[in-house]
């Protein structure tokens, strides 16, 4: 059985999924989606097409599925779907989708969206993601499994984040990051790859030797950045970590890339 505080307003139409909590003064519109097990601690607002999967815990003062801060937003039924066990903490904004970018947001499982944190319309993020205090995604940005935006950082509309990156603290994105890269600055910079993350996730020596091999091939200054991803391309055809890289970096994006910061006054 669902508990529904007494203080809080569910509007006909909203479906309750089996053993949901809604707290004190949370308000659920009548096109959302609970799915089992979800909860709402007090003064949580979820409106719109919006749909949270089994397990999903919000915290307090989160806006979840409320209009787009789009100007070209004009009322259309676009969704929000966040995937299972996500954590949407204090304060977190989510928007839904728009006309021009899919009509669709949608969250993975198992992410972390931190005090704070804004997903922005049109933006599709992976499972185990993790969005730190105030990390804002913009529009129509793209964040693949395992990455983490870190505290006070802000990525640019249409940016693309590979798997397992890491964006450290107070890092102001307007490139694609390849996968397990590591970014860091204003604008960001790639400073390497994300070393810690891939330990942490039990990537053997061995790949991370290929990742390490590959990347400073790739951003070498010799020749033309497609030059070297055809060279590593062929080099390491049988590592599927480095041949993620060299999908992503073949495959569309609106964003150049983020390439390493080089000293002009070295020799």
């Amino acid at each position: 059985m669902s508990k529904v505080h007494p203080t809080a307003v569910v509007e006909d139409g909203a479906q309750i999924g089996q053993d949901v909590e809604i707290g004190p003064y949370s308000v659920v519109g009548p096109n959302v989606v609970l799915g089992n097990g979800v909860k709402l601690h007090s003064h949580v607002a979820v409106a719109g097409h919006t749909t949270l999967g089994d397990q999903c815990e919000v915290y307090p003062f989160a806006s979840v599925g409320h209009a787009p801060q789009d100007l070209k937003f004009k009322g259309e039924n676009s969704r929000l779907i966040v995937g299972k066990r996500t954590k949407i903490r204090e304060g977190a904004t989510l928007n839904p989708g728009t006309e021009g970018g899919g009509m669709e947001t949608t969250i993975g499982d198992d992410c972390l969206l931190m005090t704070g944190a804004h997903v922005g319309h049109d933006c599709h993020v992976g499972n185990h993601c993790i969005l730190v205090n105030n990390g804002t995604l913009a529009g129509h940005v793209v964040v693949e499994d395992f990455a983490i935006v870190g505290g006070l950082s802000a990525v640019h509309q249409f940016v693309r984040i590979g798997k397992h990156a890491m964006i450290g603290g107070m890092t102001g994105v307007e490139s694609d990051v390849i996968p397990y890269g590591s970014v860091i600055g204003n604008r960001a910079y790639l400073s390497g790859l994300n070393i810690i993350g891939l330990k942490r996730r039990g990537f053997d020596r061995e790949t991370i030797h290929s990742l390490r091999k590959a990347y400073r091939l790739l951003f070498a200054q010799e020749g033309t950045l497609a030059e070297r991803v055809e060279e590593v391309a062929k080099d390491f055809e049988g590592v599927g970590p480095v041949m993620e890289i060299i999908n992503f970096l073949k495959a569309e994006s609106m964003r150049s890339v983020c390439t390493p910061k080089y000293d002009s006054s070295a020799g």
